[in-house]
């Protein structure tokens, strides 16, 4: 997350916002939604998603490297896995296709590059240590859509990696992005939404899910800290959500040498991993 640390949102204007996305879910997902719409999706055991966590590095590239492993293991490999070069960036976009019937295409991304200072784990290796985990998660059921985890480089300069790959679609393939799902600085606590860059009906979907499966969501815009990818793709019009785990008192986290594995909660981390694939698979089935 790019960051000008400065405040979060205060608690007491978070409550009416998360309320009134209760309602609407509830309203327009109702009570029976988890029995309803069950959804498909394996389910990656905790000490493999906290191993990968764990295989964090200190160099960019190292990362990147580490990434594509990981990819490869989770049989994101061959033609589905690719390097975007990026103009003027040493580094790579890293892109994992897993195909789907239509040409409709769902976006799952985070960036693995960070800052000097700390280890970056939370900032944003623990978003892009999940992807391939979400890929291993979807790949056992045929999809509707083409979903594509992308691990975008060099977001720390100013969204670069996701703005140059956004800048490569035509309108048309644009068009045809239903949800775009930015997955930045999560583990420090439950998940939560920034609602401010996020769809409302992708929101509200996310709520339900996680109302099924009795995980914790909350809003929390993170206002005048800085920005992430989705920015880049609520520019051309794509909805987005954006989801972390940041909040006043651990804001102070990103961006330091406290961005280290100690800064992990991983029962919480887990959990945003189990949301994000039932979401993703509910998706799935349920986007055009």
């Amino acid at each position: 997350m790019t960051a000008h640390r400065e405040f979060l949102c205060s608690s007491a204007r978070l409550v009416l916002p998360f309320c009134l996305l209760v309602l609407i879910a509830n309203a327009l997902l109702g009570p029976g939604f988890a029995q309803e719409h069950p959804v498909r999706f394996v389910q990656v055991p905790r000490d493999v998603i906290e191993s990968r966590l764990r295989r964090v590095a200190q160099e960019n590239a190292d990362r990147e490297n580490a990434l594509k492993q990981i990819f490869t293991e989770a049989g994101c490999d061959g033609d589905h896995l690719r390097e975007q070069p990026v103009k003027h960036q040493k580094l790579p976009n890293l892109i994992c296709t897993l195909p789907g019937t239509s040409d409709s295409v769902m976006i799952v991304a985070a960036h693995f590059d960070h800052v000097e200072k700390g280890d970056g784990v939370v900032d944003d290796w623990s978003g892009a240590a999940l992807l391939p985990s979400l890929f291993q998660s979807l790949r056992a059921e045929p999809r509707k859509h083409s979903i594509v985890f992308i691990g975008f480089t060099a977001e720390e300069q100013g969204l670069i990696g996701s703005d140059f790959y956004v800048k490569q679609l035509t309108p048309d393939q644009t068009a045809k992005i239903p949800a775009m799902i930015d997955l930045d600085s999560l583990g420090l606590g439950p998940t939560n939404i920034w609602l401010n860059h996020s769809d409302e009906k992708l929101a509200n979907t996310l709520n339900g899910v996680a109302a099924s499966l009795k995980l914790p969501l909350a809003v929390v815009n993170a206002e005048q800290i800085g920005d992430d990818d989705s920015t880049s793709f609520r520019k051309r019009h794509v909805p987005t959500i954006m989801l972390h785990s940041v909040t006043q008192p651990t804001v102070a986290i990103l961006h330091s040498d406290r961005d280290n594995l100690s800064a992990i909660s991983v029962d919480d981390y887990y959990d945003s991993y189990h949301l994000l694939a039932a979401y993703l698979a509910y998706l799935d089935a349920k986007l055009n």
